[in-house]
């Protein structure tokens, strides 16, 4: 089981997530379904997640990162129209809730860097985050 410990020194400490662990060998598994705008779109999770990992501390593992749509409905309790099919989030791993935890007691730091996180009473051992907002707009959604 990965360390999920916040790291004092982040710059030199956390453990970022690749393009390659993000797509999760996807892109060539679904070739006719890894368009351009989803390259796009999952180039900038990575950046973005990146940075939320940086400035935090935690290391990035990846629990779920892009779905096609085949994916995504062979996964048990997706959305029928989840952001990871767009490659527009990312389940971290976080099996103690310290991530989530960290997110609802600093939503200023998503709001700063533009991610949205799913209730963690939802996400039981994973923290979601994403880069649009639900259709309730909240900071902190329920599914």
């Amino acid at each position: 089981m990965p360390d999920l410990q916040q790291c004092s020194d982040r710059e030199d400490c956390v453990k970022t997530i690749t393009l390659a662990e993000y797509l999760m060998g996807r892109d060539v598994a679904y070739p006719s379904d890894y368009t351009e705008q989803i390259a796009q779109n999952a180039q900038r999770t990575v950046e973005v997640i990146n940075q939320f990992l940086t400035e935090t501390g935690f290391d990035g593992h990846i629990n779920s990162g892009w779905r096609p749509p085949a994916i995504n409905q062979a996964t048990v309790g997706a959305a029928q129209h989840s952001k990871h099919m767009l490659a527009l989030a990312c389940d971290l791993l976080d099996p103690n809730g310290t991530i989530d935890h960290y997110c609802l007691e600093n939503s200023d730091v998503l709001a700063r860097i533009g991610l949205w996180l799913e209730d963690p009473r939802s996400t039981p051992g994973w923290c979601h985050l994403q880069l649009v907002p639900p259709a309730s707009g909240n900071r902190i959604f329920l599914p």
